[in-house]
């Protein structure tokens, strides 16, 4: 739900957002690595660990559309992000040799992965709105300490 107040925000700081997404943006990538490497270590339960990758990519899909495109309002950029994800998704079903020796790597694996699961769509919609969620939580953080550095009586020196 939109009101004029994000809407406001979101036009009054731009480069505010921007780098507010784009440090979620860099510690949910930081998270994902970490969950991928150090959860199994850890004894997370293979759900988990799986399926929680998958919500932080989505996550981040979120981000960095939202950096891509910082004018769209939150539910254009989920729609978007929504749709990268989709695409994404079906690609794995998609195989030639180049293609599956690049998914092999880890660089392929991370990107665009290994298997098609219509089970990772469902986590990549549950961490799209879990980004919308800190988006507008960031924003709002954003506004409250813009408003109050604009009403703080300023001191004299």
């Amino acid at each position: 739900m939109n009101t004029a107040s994000d809407h406001l925000t979101r036009e009054r700081t731009p480069g505010a957002a921007t780098i507010m997404r784009a440090g979620l943006f860099l510690l949910i990538i930081v998270c994902g690595l970490a969950l991928r490497r150090f959860g199994p270590v850890l004894g997370l339960p293979f759900f988990f660990v799986k399926y929680g990758g998958s919500v932080l990519w989505g996550t981040m899909v979120f981000f960095l559309v939202a950096m891509a495109a910082p004018t769209r309002s939150p539910s254009a950029i989920a729609l978007i992000s929504a749709t990268v994800a989709i695409c994404v998704e079906l690609f794995r079903l998609i195989h030639t040799p180049w293609l599956d020796d690049f998914r092999l790597t880890t660089l392929g694996a991370l990107l665009i992965g290994r298997v098609f699961s219509p089970w990772n769509m469902l986590a990549y919609g549950v961490g799209i709105v879990l980004a919308m969620w800190l988006d507008r939580l960031g924003i709002s953080i954003f506004a409250r300490a813009r408003l109050s550095a604009r009403h703080a009586p300023h001191s004299a020196s």
